[in-house]
């Protein structure tokens, strides 16, 4: 009996056959904390009595979320990080680096890895075909110290992908329209693995942002083959001995099939306060926005910013609307410079922040004043999100973003591109 990814991925590093429903003890190839979750990690990795991490696994942590620091608790929690990676020989992503899944996706995961992070936007990975998934601080704590950890093998979903993306139309929208249809808890603890002839036209940046959001409808993962675009890009990034193919079986079983035709699909948008609140850009026409928000680990990425520079050019922001940026990581900054996005962007009126994620969390560098509307690249909009339980949060793509900082309300990007 076929396989689906979830399965073989497990597999491999149970060195079981496992299925859907058994309990594996799976070997962790990568694991990785963040600044806001990792002190925990750090402090419960101690308290259980390890002293130094498993031989087997590589460790990274990563100042991202509150960066560069806005208070004086969250440096000493910056500090405490520090001192954890050179006790420990692990690898550490400094203030200004970027966001952490976008750096793992740059630098770090390859296809058929098995990646817990203490961040459940850990599933971003799964756009290059590793099976990532986030956890609690004290599991990740406990697999630092045993380089293993368990897992239900999850029952799978398979998402069938036809056609092409329509102008205007990018993979947020994809994902924005399959969480609406299958609401925030349709795939709790589930695979969801994407395929279809569509498959072959959709960028790992395109994958990323999908697999990213996988979570929102409840998704253990989110999973992408690794197929001839994942070799592609993964070379381009200096790793293409990391890549291996890897597909489901034919004769895999899925829980159920949801068929998505791309060529179908409109700009849309999650209102506030739940993802899966969605409704078409268009439809929406004259809401008032304050704040536009373009980065995040779900599209801070340079065909992000491309996207936004080339609806913005020549042109100014609304005056009474913010556009704030913030570049995933270091290495989309510079391209972006590269490339005159940035200076396209700042000519525009954005404000441009250093690489991290910046207003997502609500931390700092954006915080929204109560009654206040964001339209934000981002991947949640629940109350109180970017800091403010009086504000509110409606989620789009790059493209829908930069049409609305443009005319200052929620705008369909086709009437402007």
């Amino acid at each position: 009996m076929g396989k689906t990814l979830a399965e073989k991925i497990l597999s491999v590093k149970s060195g079981s056959e496992a299925k859907s429903g058994d309990i594996v003890i799976a070997k962790v190839d990568l694991i990785f904390v963040q600044d806001t979750t990792g002190p925990l990690s750090v402090k419960q990795f101690q308290a259980a009595g390890f002293e130094r991490l498993a031989n087997s696994v590589k460790a990274v942590l990563f100042l991202d979320h509150a960066a560069p620091s806005p208070g004086h608790e969250l440096s000493n929690d910056h500090m405490l990080l520090r001192d954890f990676a050179r006790e420990t020989s692990s690898f550490l992503y400094d203030v200004g680096e970027g966001v952490c899944h976008q750096i793992v996706a740059e630098s770090l995961a390859k296809p058929g890895d098995l990646i817990v992070g203490a961040d459940s936007h850990t599933v971003t990975a799964g756009g290059l075909g590793a099976f990532a998934c986030g956890m609690g601080s004290t599991d990740v704590a406990v697999a630092l110290g045993l380089g293993k950890t368990w897992f239900r093998a999850p029952e799978s979903i398979k998402v069938a992908l036809s056609g092409r993306f329509p102008d205007g139309v990018y993979a947020k929208d994809l994902v924005l329209h399959l969480i609406g249809r299958i609401g925030v808890d349709g795939a709790t603890y589930k695979a969801l693995e994407f395929s279809g002839d569509a498959i072959s036209n959709i960028s790992i940046p395109e994958r990323l942002t999908v697999a990213n959001m996988a979570v929102e409808a409840g998704a253990k993962v989110g999973l992408f083959p690794a197929d001839e675009v994942t070799r592609d890009y993964l070379s381009t990034q200096g790793r293409k001995s990391h890549y291996q193919p890897l597909f489901p079986d034919d004769d895999a079983i899925y829980e159920q099939t949801i068929n998505i035709s791309l060529a179908e699909l409109q700009p849309t948008v999650a209102k506030p306060h739940t993802v899966d609140n969605i409704a078409l850009a268009r439809e929406l026409k004259g809401t008032k926005i304050h704040q536009v928000f373009i980065g995040t680990c779900t599209n801070g990425r340079l065909d992000d910013l491309a996207v936004a520079a080339r609806i913005l050019k020549r042109k100014k922001i609304h005056p009474e609307t913010r556009l704030v940026i913030a570049p995933a990581s270091r290495g989309v900054l510079m391209a972006a410079m590269g490339a005159g996005y940035i200076q396209t962007l700042l000519e525009a009126g954005a404000i441009i922040l250093p690489p991290g994620c910046g207003p997502c969390l609500g931390l700092h560098q954006g915080v929204l004043g109560a009654g206040e509307a964001c339209l934000s690249t981002a991947n949640r909009n629940f109350k109180g999100r970017m800091g403010n339980p009086e504000a509110f949060i409606y989620l789009g793509s790059p493209a829908t973003a930069a049409a609305t900082a443009l005319k200052g309300e929620i705008t369909d990007p086709r009437e402007v591109m």
